[in-house]
């Protein structure tokens, strides 16, 4: 079953490291493999967002310089920064509700003795979101396949496709042609759309 944008809602694709957050009904749609989108919504004020980080703080990121980096890649930085466009919208933290999805393992194990980034990133959303009494209605986390996310802000419902992980090739492939590719042109994907 193909999945194809509404025609009553205007699409939002996002990217990794960035977030939206919206008052009116859009589609928004991210692509993910080891990252984590937190899809949040406050249903009496009618206000969702989504956000997509790819680690759950700095400190997992060694190699990378701080000065080389922004507070949307990570979890810690990015739940923080969706929920205050929501609050600027109108929602109330404490009536927001989560779904959240990604975090497979994606480009392989691990070298050393830390857990892996996909481990990181689900322990970490779901430890936020139970600090925060942030209510986490479903998840779809782990795997080693990516997902396709299509969040409806007018509905709150979610619409999840994985990808192969064979399909995802390199990280840069996932960062570039693929990414665009796939989140701009979902109907040439294959397998079931599942509703969340």
């Amino acid at each position: 079953m193909a999945y194809k944008t509404p025609a009553h809602l205007e699409r939002v694709n996002v990217q990794p490291g960035a977030r939206y957050a919206s008052a009116k009904p859009v589609l928004i749609s991210t692509l993910l493999g080891s990252c984590i989108a937190a899809c949040l919504y406050d249903e009496a004020a009618a206000v969702a967002g989504l956000n997509h980080f790819l680690l759950a703080a700095p400190r997992y990121a060694r190699s990378m310089p701080i000065t080389h980096t922004d507070a949307g890649r990570y979890g810690i930085n990015a739940m923080e920064l969706l929920i205050n466009d929501m609050v600027h919208l109108g929602a109330s933290r404490k009536r927001l509700k989560a779904k959240v999805f990604g975090g497979a393992s994606v480009i392989g194990t691990p070298r050393d003795n830390f857990l892996c980034v996909s481990e990181v990133n689900q322990r970490f959303i779901r430890e936020y979101l139970a600090t925060e009494a942030i209510p986490l209605v479903s998840e779809d986390l782990g795997g080693d396949r990516g997902r396709l996310v299509y969040f409806h802000t007018d509905t709150f419902k979610v619409f999840r496709r994985y990808i192969e992980r064979s399909r995802l090739g390199s990280v840069e492939a996932l960062e570039h042609e693929f990414w665009k590719d796939r989140i701009e042109k979902p109907e040439r994907e294959e397998g079931e759309v599942i509703l969340f």
